[in-house]
């Protein structure tokens, strides 16, 4: 990628207090966002702040057009077939949940089964554990390896009549691997189970078409993908959305409320109640804007350029473990190195300006799996660069010296 994005970036040229520069290699947490956005942002609150669908005068009415047309990018960016199928939420743990609420919970029963992998975020685990503990349902597991891909041939045989529903991540957030969701898609609906899939790493690094893939329920934060924080979408099939009961009531969403009934307006308008954060969705789309500009295809391949360099570097220092080691990866790699704990390869690295992110990532049953209590994580976006990763591995050298 040109070096000249990295001067869109305002915060890449801040320093620390010891005076060294942003290397900022934390990603798959959250991006970093370009100055059109935040112009964006500043721009809604300077110039046309003003609650939308409601007003008919001059800049609630500019405010409406510019939150509906944040709406038209997200549907084009992931090849939805209908706007009204992609639901503004605040995050992809906001619309994981939705979909629990509002379309398994109501179908499920006690036997029945919803299935995941053995390396969801927790966001893509707790809230299917809750509803099988309640209503007497199964949660099974997609095992996975010890190279952090998961088992297919398992997976086929839990798909029985029993189960109801498949939530999957589609690249993982704490090993980077890159799952086979079309072909697990495919297995579920040969049997008619709908599949949610968890998008918010795979939006930042892939061109998605959720046509393409067949998905019921694709989600992703907007934070993820350079744009604000606070925003997401919930992509749904407009049959599944239409059968669901919102799960917050309040204004926005209705459509007539009378002290006997209330009756709700139609997609997707039905799932946003309350004020909407306008502010963020506008940012979302410029955001969006930003990234086709660029190409999301020209944006994975540099990104996967980084992460074949910085493999390649990282498994000549003796020591040094990556945790996840797939065939197919996106450009995250977690680590150990020897019996340093992560959060201490973190706060030395922090002292050269490195921001990395140590811990369990929120997938703690991966950590227990791999009997670790947690990984140093580097992850890469496009203003990333090589240089960058030779500062990683130069500081990486210094944290085995201090712990040999």
């Amino acid at each position: 990628m040109n070096a000249l994005i990295r001067k869109d970036f305002p915060i890449l040229s801040v320093k620390n207090r010891h005076g060294k520069a942003l290397v900022y290699l934390d990603n798959a947490a959250s991006t970093q966002k370009p100055q059109v956005v935040i112009d964006s942002i500043t721009d809604y609150y300077s110039h046309y702040n003003a609650n939308i669908h409601r007003g008919v005068y001059d800049i609630a009415t500019k405010a409406t057009e510019a939150y509906n047309e944040a709406r038209r990018k997200v549907q084009r960016f992931i090849h939805a077939a209908q706007e009204k199928e992609c639901i503004f939420v605040r995050g992809t743990t906001e619309a994981i949940n939705l979909v629990a609420s509002s379309f398994v919970r109501p179908q499920l029963k006690a036997g029945d089964r919803i299935i995941i992998s053995a390396m969801e975020h927790h966001a893509n685990l707790v809230p299917w554990q809750m509803i099988c503990q309640q209503l007497g349902a199964e949660l099974s597991i997609i095992p996975m390896n010890r190279l952090g891909e998961l088992d297919i041939d398992a997976y086929r045989k839990l798909l029985d009549k029993r189960t109801r529903f498949v939530a999957l991540v589609h690249i993982s957030n704490s090993l980077g691997t890159l799952n086979p969701i079309r072909e697990m898609i495919q297995l579920a609906h040969q049997q008619e189970i709908p599949v949610l899939i968890d998008g918010a790493q795979s939006v930042p690094h892939l061109p998605i078409d959720v046509q393409a893939l067949d998905c019921d329920f694709f989600t992703f934060s907007g934070h993820k993908l350079f744009g604000p924080m606070g925003i997401g979408c919930l992509y749904g099939k407009e049959a599944h959305l239409h059968q669901m009961v919102p799960y917050q009531f309040g204004g926005e969403m209705i459509r007539k409320v009378s002290f006997e009934e209330t009756t709700f307006k139609q997609l997707p308008y039905k799932f946003e109640a309350g004020t909407p954060n306008v502010a963020a969705a506008i940012g979302l789309g410029v955001a969006i804007d930003y990234l086709s500009k660029l190409g999301m295809t020209q944006i994975h391949d540099y990104t996967q350029e980084l992460l074949e360099y910085a493999t390649e570097k990282m498994q000549m220092l003796n020591d040094l473990e990556i945790i996840g080691q797939a065939k197919h990866k996106s450009s995250i790699i977690s680590f150990k190195i020897g019996e340093v704990h992560p959060h201490d390869v973190g706060t030395i690295l922090n002292e050269a300006g490195i921001a990395i992110r140590a811990g369990h990532h929120c997938t703690q049953p991966v950590m227990q799996f791999f009997q670790i209590p947690g990984t140093a994580r580097a992850s890469f976006a496009f203003y990333n660069t090589k240089a960058e990763i030779d500062q990683l591995l130069d500081t990486l050298q210094t944290v085995k010296r201090i712990f040999s």
